[in-house]
């Protein structure tokens, strides 16, 4: 534990941040999800809103810092490419 007051500062700002990067993280995920789920349902139609929904949580989790650059412009990318290719 410890004793000087500006590491226990550092301690419970630490907590707060990890609480809530937890939460953004964990927003990035269910967007993403939802646009897996609507793909492998194979209806673009709900992809595509799915997929216009999820950019810019992704990317937002990119500015603050939850998320590397290079990751989110990749899970972009990759999730695009998947609903681009589905039929109909």
């Amino acid at each position: 534990m410890p004793n000087i007051a500006s590491a226990k500062k550092r301690v419970r700002t630490t907590e707060k941040r990890t609480a809530t990067n937890h939460g953004r993280k964990s927003r990035v995920r269910t967007f993403t999800r939802k646009v897996e789920e609507a793909i492998a349902a194979g209806d673009k139609k709900a992809a595509l809103a799915a997929l216009k929904a999820a950019e810019p949580e992704i990317m937002r989790g990119v500015s603050k810092g939850v998320v590397h650059k290079n990751t989110g412009a990749r899970k972009v990318s990759r999730l695009a490419h998947r609903v681009a290719g589905l039929p109909g």
